[in-house]
């Protein structure tokens, strides 16, 4: 099995790019956001690779960094994602704002990857919410986010940070702030509740 590849962009696609190793050229299936990181043709880039065998054909995927390979094997345990609806998430969301909206039954967030409708986004939060404080990402810790939700309301914090957002704040940052007045609040505090100080932490 191939775990990484380090060679030269020779080419880059749509949802591809064609590593140049050692006169070998591998193409290579990536996110959106991993191909928009990658440096100009003819100069070094690494990826973290992900092998899928087939009985007639070897596909690879590629990852910035290894936390966006273990998502994407997560992604393909729940019913009705494979790896294209996979790629699709990774390439709307970083790995730390994917272990939040998992982890904040954040649905809305995870349903803008093109070919994710609303049940297939459910499911994801659902089946994962117990892995993401394991698979994690981002400087904001899911382990901590994990913790928030633990002691309060899901649908709660799921219609705050959809609040906040209609008021135009981005969503990362929306749900950074419930999830920290989460945290403080406690169980049983209600979406206005999460709202109004929502806003605070925001404004700060």
């Amino acid at each position: 099995m191939i775990g990484k590849l380090k060679g030269l962009v020779d080419e880059v696609g749509d949802d591809w790019v064609i590593l140049d190793v050692g006169g070998v050229g591998y193409e290579v299936h990536c996110p959106a956001r991993t191909l928009a990181a990658l440096p100009p043709r003819g100069e070094a880039a690494s990826l973290s690779i992900e092998t899928h065998l087939r009985q007639d054909m070897i596909r690879l995927f590629g990852f910035a960094e290894p936390q966006e390979r273990e998502w994407f094997r997560a992604l393909q345990t729940v019913q009705g994602v494979g790896s294209k609806v996979a790629l699709a998430v990774l390439s709307v969301l970083a790995p730390g704002d994917l272990a939040k909206a998992v982890t904040l039954n954040d649905t809305a967030a995870i349903s803008q990857a093109p070919g994710v409708g609303a049940k297939v986004a459910q499911r994801i939060a659902t089946e994962l919410k117990s892995k993401a404080a394991k698979l994690g990402g981002g400087t904001f810790a899911a382990a901590d986010t994990q913790s928030a939700v633990a002691g309060g309301d899901g649908a709660a914090m799921a219609d705050a940070v959809s609040a906040l957002v209609n008021l135009g704040y981005g969503r990362p940052q929306a749900t950074e702030a419930v999830a920290r007045v989460m945290m403080v609040a406690g169980e049983g505090a209600g979406a206005a509740e999460l709202i109004r100080h929502g806003l605070k932490e925001l404004a700060r």
